[in-house]
């Protein structure tokens, strides 16, 4: 499993010119499942994501999470973090799960 957290102070998802998804202040997660990701691999990585510290408090920086602040998440599929880019000029996505 492959994730990239971004803060944002508001995000949105369109597909197709239809609105899916939006939130305020938090963090956006693109997230990649590859062939043997488990349950457990799961809830470990949404424990660190859920407690990331990211935010300050009271002038101390990165000691609150998105969990602490009540902040938004937007969890977004993104089986392209799993590209291969080794041979040739065409991303091979092999190792990415199935939809």
């Amino acid at each position: 499993m492959r994730v990239v957290v971004q803060r944002v102070a508001r995000a949105s998802l369109t597909v197709d010119g239809e609105l899916i998804s939006k939130i305020g202040r938090g963090i956006v997660v693109l997230t990649g499942l590859q062939h043997g990701d488990t349950e457990a691999d799961l809830k470990w990585m949404c424990n660190k994501i859920l407690n990331l510290r990211l935010w300050e408090n009271d002038g101390k920086t990165w000691n609150r999470s998105v969990k602490a602040k009540e902040y938004d998440i937007l969890l977004v599929s993104q089986f392209t973090l799993y590209a291969t880019l080794q041979r040739g000029n065409k991303p091979d996505f092999h190792k990415a799960m199935p939809p």
